[in-house]
């Protein structure tokens, strides 16, 4: 799953420490997840969506399996 997170970070001038204080996770959790290492959980991509006050869908791209 692709993510937009590092995108709006850099957008609202937020560093990778601040918004994984903000959501509850490590700064590691960030890096993964920026780098596409990690699949965040769907209360993570929430906690995220919600920091940003976006939808889900707008951060997180869902690309179906074939």
């Amino acid at each position: 799953m692709k993510n937009r997170i590092k995108e709006y970070r850099k957008q609202n001038k937020i560093t990778q420490d601040d918004l994984a204080r903000a959501v509850d996770v490590t700064r590691q959790t960030i890096i993964s997840l920026e780098n596409g290492k990690y699949n965040a959980s769907l209360m993570l991509a929430h906690k995220i969506a919600v920091y940003f006050k976006v939808k889900i869908e707008d951060i997180f791209i869902f690309e179906e399996e074939e």
